[in-house]
């Protein structure tokens, strides 16, 4: 089935990213561009502009999903990536950001992620200032998890 993927592109952005309060011109702009039927199969390509999480493998671990498009807009909208910024996509979906990642920070830097499972997702920003990493809840997200980053259990009171 041959299938035009910029029309579907702009129907995505119109009707599952700019209705979920993503408003920032050259993120809108970059949603209209990068071509989501890259990161899936061929066999998946139809179903790249859907509004729901792609699994695109199966590991060890666990299955791993491309993220539907509007939590992963809201998500770099949150994180205010600049022109001049490197970033780093390690994968958005982790049950408790390890302090391991934090420690990565640069100075000035921020991540985010969504902390939680299912329902219970929050998005998360987190800004190294004065070599203190601070976070703050952003928004609701219900998104697949990352598989190797769950959290890891302790007895708690």
């Amino acid at each position: 089935m041959s299938a035009d993927f910029a029309e579907r592109r702009v129907k995505m952005v119109d009707g599952q990213i700019r209705t979920t309060d993503v408003t920032s011109a050259p993120l809108l702009d970059a949603m209209l561009v990068v071509p989501r039927e890259a990161f899936v199969a061929p066999v998946q390509r139809d179903l790249a502009y859907i509004d729901e999480d792609i699994r695109i493998a199966n590991g060890a671990d666990g299955p791993r999903y491309l993220m539907e498009p509007s939590p992963l807009a809201k998500l770099m909208q949150l994180a205010e990536i600049d022109p001049g910024d490197s970033a780093l996509d390690v994968g958005c979906s982790v049950e408790k950001v390890p302090a391991s990642l934090l420690d990565q920070l640069a100075e000035g830097g921020r991540l985010v992620a969504v902390e939680g499972q299912g329902n219970s997702g929050v998005a998360r920003l987190f800004l190294k200032t004065g070599g203190v990493v601070t976070g703050r809840g952003a928004f609701n997200a219900a998104i697949k998890p990352l598989p190797g980053f769950e959290r890891i259990r302790a007895f708690e009171f």
